[in-house]
C-alpha cells in the first residue's frame, strides 16, 4: 500500500478553501508564437524533432491528447512538445508509434506536466518516460492556489488566458482541424514559463524539497492500480440488491467491454450504465419485452447480445454468483468509526484537525500533507509503538514520503497518546 502521487480534480473551476483571488484583467492567448506547426506523421521527421529538441535548451514541455469518451483505453492521439531554441512540435503517435527518437532528444532534461498522471502512462506507451519532472499542477497545490486547472494556473502566475473549448474532442480525428491543432501547441506555449513562477513560489514559501520529492515519486507512475471487479464500478450498481442482479451487472459489463475494445469505442458508446442497471433489475427475456420500457430501448440495437448475456447470468448455479459486494480490505467509512470504536474516532477527530490547522497555516491542501486512506490506516489500526518515530515508521511503510512523514507524524502519534 502506497500513498501514491498527491492529486485531485483539475477543473479550474473546483472551489477551494484556502483563498479567493480577485478578478483582473486578462490577455487572451490565441496564437502561438510560432504559429501551428505541421503534425509529424513519418520517420524522417520524427528524427529532426528529436535532433531539433536535443539542440534546444532547459526544460520540456509535455502534454498528450487522449480521446476518453470516444474510443476504448487511454491512448495517446496527439504529443506536444516545447523547448527553448527548438520551438513547438506536434506528433502524430498513431502514425509515429515509437517516439524513441524524440526520447533520446529529451535526453535528461526536465519535463513540465501540468497534472502529470494524466499523461504519463499513455507516454509510457510510445516510449517517452521522465528522468526528471516538474508537475504544475501539483506545485500550484502545494503553493496554495485556490484553483490549479492550467487554465486558472496561467492566469494566475502570467495573466494570461487559455481556452479550452476542444479538451473533449475527439482526437483520434484524422487529419485534425486546425483550431484544435492551434489549442493543442497553446498548451505547451508558456508552460515553462508557469514551471518557472511556480518554482518561485515554492523556493519563497520553503516547499521545494516538499515538491521534488513529490515530483520524483511520479517517475515510476504507472497508473491507477488494477481494479478488482471493475465491473463493480458501474454507475447506479447501488440499486441492484440481489446476487443474481449483481451476476447480470458483471455478465453485461463483460460483454459491453469486449464489444467496446473490439470496436475501440468508449464502452459508454456501446450501452450506457444506466441501460446496463436496468437489464439486470428487469431481466428481460425478449426484444419486445426491452421495446416495452423507455429505459430499455437503447440495448434494442444489439438485442441478442445483451439478452444472450442475461441468459448466461440467470442460468448460472447459485453458489456461482458474485457477493453483493465485496469484503473492505482497509478500515470501515469513517462515518461507522463512533459505533465501531469511538476511541479511533476521537483519536481521527483530534488529527484532522491537527493536520488542517497545519494546512491552513501553510497553505497547504490537507490532502497532500498526507492521503486519506493512508491517515485512516494508521489511525484506526496504529502500531505498538506511539512514538512520533514508531508512527512515522507506520506511515513510511505505507508509502508517505519522508517530508510528509516529518510534519504529520507527530500530530497523528499525539492523536494516538491522547486517544490510546
Amino acid at each position: 500500500m502506497t500513498s501514491g502521487p498527491q492529486a485531485g480534480p483539475t477543473d479550474d473551476d473546483t472551489p477551494d478553501a484556502l483563498a479567493e483571488e480577485p478578478e483582473r484583467l486578462l490577455t487572451p492567448l490565441l496564437a502561438p508564437s510560432d504559429g501551428v506547426p505541421d503534425v509529424v506523421v513519418d520517420e524522417r521527421r520524427l528524427v529532426e524533432a528529436g535532433r531539433a529538441i536535443a539542440a534546444g535548451t532547459g526544460p520540456v514541455a509535455v502534454d498528450a491528447e487522449r480521446a476518453s469518451g470516444h474510443r476504448y483505453g487511454q491512448k495517446a492521439y496527439l504529443v506536444q512538445l516545447r523547448r527553448a531554441g527548438s520551438g513547438t512540435w506536434l506528433i502524430d503517435p498513431v502514425a509515429c508509434p515509437d517516439l524513441g527518437p524524440v526520447a533520446d532528444g529529451i535526453g535528461d532534461a526536465e519535463w513540465v506536466l501540468h497534472a502529470a498522471t494524466q499523461d504519463l502512462p499513455c507516454l509510457a506507451q510510445i516510449g517517452l518516460r521522465p528522468v526528471h519532472l516538474f508537475d504544475t499542477e501539483l506545485g500550484a497545490r502545494l503553493v496554495g492556489l485556490p484553483r490549479v486547472g492550467l487554465g486558472a494556473a496561467v492566469e494566475h502566475y502570467l495573466g494570461l488566458s487559455l481556452a479550452k473549448e476542444h479538451s473533449a474532442v475527439d482526437w483520434s480525428t484524422r487529419p485534425l482541424p486546425e483550431p484544435w491543432l492551434r489549442y493543442a501547441a497553446l498548451d505547451v506555449e508558456v508552460l515553462v514559463e508557469l514551471r518557472d513562477a511556480i518554482a518561485a513560489d515554492l523556493e519563497s514559501q520553503g516547499k521545494s524539497d516538499w515538491a521534488r520529492e513529490e515530483f520524483d515519486a511520479l517517475l515510476n507512475f504507472e497508473g491507477p492500480p488494477v481494479r478488482v471487479d471493475p465491473w463493480r464500478r458501474t454507475s447506479g450498481m447501488h440499486r441492484v440488491r440481489k446476487r443474481r442482479g449483481i451476476a447480470l451487472v458483471k455478465e453485461l459489463w463483460i460483454t459491453r467491454d469486449r464489444i467496446a475494445e473490439r470496436r475501440d469505442t468508449s464502452p459508454g458508446r456501446v450501452l450506457p450504465d444506466s441501460v446496463i442497471v436496468e437489464l439486470a433489475n428487469l431481466a428481460p427475456t425478449t426484444a419486445e419485452e426491452m421495446a416495452e420500457v423507455r429505459e430499455l430501448r437503447p440495448a434494442r440495437r444489439n438485442a441478442k447480445v445483451w439478452l444472450d448475456a442475461i441468459r448466461r447470468a440467470q442460468n448460472l448455479p447459485e453458489n456461482a454468483l458474485p457477493p453483493l459486494t465485496l469484503a473492505g480490505t482497509g478500515p470501515p467509512p469513517p462515518r461507522a468509526w463512533p459505533d465501531r470504536d469511538p476511541v479511533a474516532a476521537a483519536r481521527l477527530a483530534q488529527a484532522r484537525e491537527g493536520l488542517a490547522a497545519f494546512g491552513t497555516e501553510h497553505t497547504v491542501p490537507v490532502e497532500n500533507l498526507m492521503t486519506p486512506d493512508v491517515l485512516r490506516r494508521v489511525i484506526w489500526s496504529p502500531p505498538a509503538d506511539l512514538s512520533a518515530a514508531g508512527i512515522a515508521a507506520a506511515l513510511a511503510a505505507l508509502g508517505a514520503r519522508p517530508w510528509q512523514v516529518a510534519i504529520t507524524a507527530p500530530i497523528v502519534a499525539q492523536a494516538c497518546v491522547d486517544h490510546p
